[in-house]
């Protein structure tokens, strides 16, 4: 029913653009009748409204996944490298919630876990939006930063990697389902800064799935109650993906193709020093704008991705 409902919404938004385009070609003959330099001029800007519109539109054609239309669920994990690697998780964690303040979707911080210096070990983030999940699947696997450390006193170059995980959020009960016998709960004290309250209850809550090892953690709420429903709600999603991977291989093996989603898969560069530029390896598309992208500034990068995957394969 989602889906059909998501379909009929981008059949309605279609036949809005056909009628827009024929109005906006009326008023255009109108005004050259009529010699109206207003009038073009209104309609000029009209026109180049319905041709960003359009773009927007045709991009969609790229998301024939049942769950692009969906909410997504971000996993970022620092690499080895200590307090580089985790910087560098932090600093994408700003990324995509610029990014998603840029587009006016909402976005939380579902479960995080400090760095012993700065940054952050790991984050996983609930992105809610139009297409968030197809737009954001562009964003799966390993960043690699180049940069000048800001942690070290020589001064000297280092690379640090962190890799990114993109879920579709799980309807509960329809995608997964998960029997009770096959789920082990503990509880612990959450870890970092968060207060007293963090400290000295067992708040945080850590849910393992038994038949594939599958662990999910939440500890950024104060109550035990919440943070079971969001372990819950990431251990789903990440049920879903496991599933959703399977079913990639299988396709791939059929086809002959090997496909690898590990720390090997290294997707995008940022490059800081000596020079500066951000290139996706999968399209080659590159900007040199480093500050915006870092700001959210991804559309360039998503919108080549999904271009290259029209009628192919998306992330499989």
């Amino acid at each position: 029913m989602r889906r059909l409902a998501d379909n009929r919404k981008l059949a309605e938004q279609w036949r809005g653009m056909e009628k827009r385009v024929a109005d906006t070609r009326e008023m255009l003959s109108l005004a050259a009748e009529e010699e109206d330099g207003h009038l073009e001029v209104e309609m000029q800007s009209e026109v180049e409204e319905m041709a960003v519109h359009l773009d927007e539109l045709e991009l969609e054609l790229a998301f024939t996944d049942e769950y692009d239309a969906r909410n997504a669920i971000l996993s970022i994990h620092a690499g080895a490298g200590g307090t580089e690697s985790q910087d560098w998780t932090e600093i994408l964690m700003r990324m995509y919630l610029r990014w998603a303040e840029r587009h006016g979707h909402r976005a939380e911080i579902l479960d995080i876990s400090p760095g012993e210096e700065a940054g952050v070990k790991s984050v996983v983030i609930e992105i809610t939006g139009s297409y968030a999940c197809g737009y954001l699947k562009s964003e799966h696997g390993v960043h690699r930063l180049v940069r000048i450390s800001p942690y070290d006193a020589d001064r000297a170059r280092h690379t640090s990697f962190a890799m990114v995980e993109v879920m579709p959020e799980a309807e509960t009960d329809v995608d997964v389902r998960i029997e009770p016998d096959d789920l082990k709960v503990d509880v612990f004290r959450s870890s970092g800064p968060g207060g007293q309250h963090m400290q000295k209850t067992s708040s945080a809550v850590r849910m393992t799935h038994l038949p594939t090892g599958t662990v999910a953690t939440s500890q950024s709420e104060r109550s035990q109650f919440q943070n079971k429903e969001i372990a819950m709600k990431i251990l789903q999603s990440r049920l879903l993906e496991l599933e959703l991977k399977k079913r990639a291989e299988a396709r791939a093996r059929l086809k002959g193709k090997h496909v690898s989603a590990g720390w090997g898969n290294q997707i995008r560069s940022y490059v800081l020093h000596p020079y500066r530029m951000v290139k996706d390896h999968r399209t080659n598309y590159q900007t040199g704008n480093t500050d915006d992208v870092l700001d959210g500034g991804l559309d360039g990068l998503i919108t080549a991705y999904l271009r290259a995957n029209i009628g192919g394969e998306g992330n499989d």
